[in-house]
């Protein structure tokens, strides 16, 4: 095999149909690939608790024609992806800081153009009644997808109750935070190129409990394609050495939208009750500033109503 191949895109392709054991393998490749790169397939065996033999069949089966040349083509691929601030040094080594700007915004818009034109209307309709008819809702992005999980998160926590975000640093708490999900919950997965192994794991154990699942990533070739009942396509290409994120947070934010036009009642009640909260117990004075005629109020009023004269301590 050429030792230029993407050996991360090789194992993605090959993932869903792999062994328990492999799919082990895989899994550690890609979460600790920097390491992995310098171990012989014995080491790895030992830190997975598996044969040696089981590792070189991991590789044969990948299309390699033994552990050393898989090694070879992970070699290549960590040397290119280190190699990425040197990219960046000469596609922008002389540009202005302007110039940078437009450049960067003017690829970030292109991304969204393009998402536009190639998202499914049915995909998204069918993803914002899933969202709304759902007991529960299971959220995941991992690594530099975890921000959209998180805006996601936050936004429909507000529409709807019974939100799960999943935050994990192993399988193992990944499938402890979600052991009832079933085939009235929603799990929503996001993830793109190089795809996170433990959210694909998210969605096959969610398959396997007949869940529905949303996966949010970048064509129809992902691997979360393989999982998910309704996908929705969006641009997130590497801008330099970090991913762009404003398509696919363009398209979370449209999700969002929907939801509160298509559930107004509920949102409303919700967020009267939010602010009625907020106003009882004077959360938003904690951490965030209150115009009153146009003058900043810092915990003023907090301060005043336990002391009676404004004092704090």
């Amino acid at each position: 095999m050429n030792g230029n191949t993407d050996v991360i895109q090789i194992i993605d392709e090959h993932y869903p149909k792999m062994s328990k054991g492999h799919k082990a393998i895989a899994s550690y490749i890609k979460e600790h690939y920097d390491e992995a790169v310098f171990l012989t397939a014995a080491k790895i065996g030992a830190e997975l608790h598996i044969s040696e033999s089981t590792v070189v069949r991991f590789a044969s089966s990948l299309g390699y024609k033994g552990f050393p040349e898989f090694q070879e083509s992970l070699a290549v691929w960590v040397k290119n992806k280190l190699n990425n601030v040197q990219k960046v040094s000469a596609k922008y080594g002389r540009s202005t800081q302007s110039e940078i700007l437009s450049s960067v915004l003017g690829g970030d818009i292109e991304r969204i153009q393009d998402t536009l034109a190639d998202i499914d209307p049915v995909a998204f309709e069918n993803a914002v009644d899933a969202l709304l008819e759902a007991k529960t809702v299971y959220i995941v992005g991992l690594r530099s997808c975890e921000p959209l999980a998180d805006f996601l998160s936050f936004y429909l926590n507000m529409i709807r109750g019974n939100v799960v975000l999943i935050r994990t640093t192993s399988v193992s708490e990944t499938f402890e935070q979600m052991i009832r999900v079933d085939d009235k919950d929603c799990v929503v997965g996001i993830s793109f190129p190089r795809y996170s192994m433990r959210t694909l794991k998210v969605l096959e154990f969610a398959r396997d409990r007949n869940a529905r699942i949303i996966s949010i990533t970048d064509n129809q070739y992902s691997p979360m394609c393989m999982y998910s009942t309704c996908n929705l396509y969006t641009r997130s290409d590497m801008v330099s050495i970090v991913d762009s994120l404003v398509a696919p947070l363009s398209v979370i934010n449209a999700l969002v939208v929907a939801l509160c036009l298509k559930a107004p009642e509920e949102v409303k009640d919700n967020l009267e009750t939010l602010e009625e909260t907020w106003s009882n117990y004077q959360v938003y004075l904690s951490d965030e500033i209150n115009f009153i005629d146009d003058e900043p109020m810092l915990n003023y009023s907090l301060t005043k109503d336990l002391f009676g004269d404004g004092r704090n301590g």
